[in-house]
């Protein structure tokens, strides 16, 4: 019997190492045969950051430099009134979200980088307004990280809602790795979640510790650009950037640790290690990583009947290697990998939009959208 329980302990383990195995070395294919074609929506934008679907057919998107654009109609128009953005590095103007009953309340919500405070350079904020005519209205700051700094690295920053009604958004570790990301007294290399109007929820998980930040969610997160609500189980997924190595998806969980940066498939840009362990006990593995970096930003799922072949993919930009990635997964479980629309510009934000059409964000060109030949 203890020979038969040895066994059955081994093979669980490798078992474990296999999977795990199986999570890095899925290979993205080469492009299959184009059955798409690219159309450009909105040209000659620089660094389109984020992009949201008005109900009347028109677009909000967040150029980075500090420009909120509305788009509609073939005409894109400058909104005016928004807080002073601060622009370093990889900061700026970032995220935009509409409220789920936007129709009825009018909340949109932005992400930027801010040098509110009392310290030099900057951080990332969150803020709510209203759209009237070409102005933001009812501007309210919710949520404004701390303390500033003048690096220029790892701002995030996503917004997304659940089926609750609460709002998620990301904010990197600032660079900032050995200290930030896992201490919960301190912002940054975390996801928040709040009210939409940006009081604490009494059932996140620090709210009963009096020194942690309550507005965390989860924590131990390096950069996360890509956010997503899950179309059928309402989790939110978030990927994030790793060094050189290491990119996750993670499935983030109330008061869990993603590891950063004691735990990482990743080493220095420089080639040298900062951590030998890739696990460890109370922190979490990521439901996939890549290997080298692809320096994600946006993703979003497919459930448009547009795409049949596609449909409960997951759809991942890349910076680094220009194309959206498509990731087959099967019971959490990436399965295929492939490459669309490559080489067409470092690809910013991935959206379906409610016309069922993806659309993507490629820096230097503008909004595309992917459509699919007949």
């Amino acid at each position: 019997m203890k020979h038969r329980f040895v066994l059955f302990f081994i093979c669980i383990i490798a078992l474990s190492a296999c999977a795990q195995q199986t999570q890095s070395t899925v290979t993205a294919d080469e492009p299959t045969e184009v059955n798409y074609d690219i159309e450009v929506v909105v040209p000659d934008l620089n660094i389109a950051w984020g992009m949201a679907f008005l109900p009347d057919g028109g677009m909000l998107i967040t150029e980075k430099a500090g420009e909120l654009l509305h788009f509609k109609d073939g005409e894109t128009t400058t909104i005016d009134g928004l807080p002073d953005v601060y622009l370093r590095g990889q900061g700026g103007l970032m995220d935009v979200e509409l409220h789920p009953d936007y129709e009825n309340n009018g909340w949109i919500y932005i992400s930027h980088a801010s040098e509110e405070g009392e310290e030099d350079g900057g951080n990332t904020a969150i803020i709510r307004a209203r759209l009237n005519g070409t102005a933001l209205t009812d501007v309210e700051q919710l949520y404004k990280a701390g303390p500033n700094s003048k690096r220029g690295q790892h701002f995030g920053s996503r917004i997304r809602f659940d089926d609750e009604g609460f709002m998620y958004f990301s904010i990197g570790d600032r660079g900032n790795r050995d200290v930030n990301p896992q201490d919960i007294t301190r912002d940054c290399g975390k996801v928040y979640r709040l009210h939409d109007d940006g009081s604490i929820p009494e059932s996140n998980p620090f709210v009963d510790n009096a020194d942690a930040k309550k507005a965390i969610f989860s924590y131990g997160h390096r950069n996360p650009q890509g956010m997503v609500k899950h179309p059928e189980t309402g989790k939110i997924w978030v990927h994030e950037h790793g060094p050189r190595g290491g990119d996750e998806i993670n499935v983030v969980e109330k008061g869990k640790n993603y590891g950063w940066p004691v735990i990482s498939y990743g080493i220095n840009y420089d080639g040298t290690s900062f951590t030998d362990k890739t696990e460890m006990e109370g922190m979490e593995q990521p439901l996939f990583y890549w290997v080298p970096s692809i320096a994600p930003s946006g993703m979003d799922f497919v459930t448009s009947d547009k795409y049949p072949a596609w449909k409960g993919n997951l759809l991942v930009g890349s910076l680094k290697f220009e194309y959206i990635e498509r990731l087959v997964i099967e019971n959490n479980v990436v399965t295929k990998r492939e490459k669309l629309i490559e080489g067409e510009g470092r690809v910013r934000d991935v959206k379906q939009g409610p016309d069922g059409f993806i659309y993507a964000s490629l820096e230097g060109v503008g909004i595309v959208k992917i459509v699919p030949k007949s």
